[in-house]
């Protein structure tokens, strides 16, 4: 802990910086509550998408005999051109937003393929819609989490900190202050009397 100056300049500082501490505290404390409920919703979101994804892959596996005939339905034949995003801001914390995506079917003959493939590039695409969406949820989660790691720290510094430091700060320098000013009283005292003593000697000579 840094020295400090035992002055009534220095008493006012110390004054000036808690309530500083005390008018920002409770901002950071609802910016950190803020931010966890925020995560939290990330949070459930990204199950979301997981649990619909697995919807759409069961649905896949009763296709799995059909895919296999071979040349028909290759991974190849969707491709993803463009991730579309946007930005967005909670709690002062940039975030990316997800805005859907384009993609580039591969030509395939629409006389001579059956007629499931339509439908299952459609299904895949949407499989690989559910996957961007939530690798932006997790980008904002990873962002809300960064944010929260360094709100708490700023309110533990605070909390735990600040402002008991300076609190014992204003003790220390108003205790000083005190025992000064109680001192010049009785150094007054002393003075005063030993000035009536020789008047008082005179008057009795």
């Amino acid at each position: 802990m840094a020295k400090i100056k035992l002055t009534k300049n220095e008493l006012k500082k110390q004054k000036d910086s808690l309530k500083m501490y005390k008018r920002y505290l409770p901002t950071l404390i609802l910016k950190k509550q803020q931010l966890q409920a925020e995560i939290r919703t990330t949070e459930i979101r990204i199950q979301e998408l997981m649990d619909e994804k697995k919807r759409l892959n069961e649905t896949f596996k009763s296709w799995i005999a059909v895919f296999g005939e071979k040349g028909i339905f290759t991974p190849g034949i969707l491709k993803i051109t463009e991730v579309k995003t946007g930005h967005g801001n909670i709690a002062g914390v940039s975030i990316p937003i997800f805005k859907g995506a384009e993609f580039e079917v591969s030509l395939y003959d629409l006389v001579g393929m059956p007629l499931w493939l339509d439908m299952a590039v459609e299904r895949l695409k949407a499989v690989f819609l559910l996957d961007l969406e939530a690798q932006v949820v997790e980008e904002q989660r990873r962002r809300l989490s960064h944010e929260l790691r360094v709100t708490t720290q700023r309110v533990n510094l605070f909390e735990k900190i600040k402002i008991p430091e300076t609190k014992g700060n204003i003790k220390k320098i108003q205790v000083y202050l005190g025992d000064q000013q109680t001192a010049a009283v009785v150094r007054g005292k002393i003075a005063k009397r030993n000035l009536v003593k020789p008047a008082q000697r005179g008057a009795t000579a």
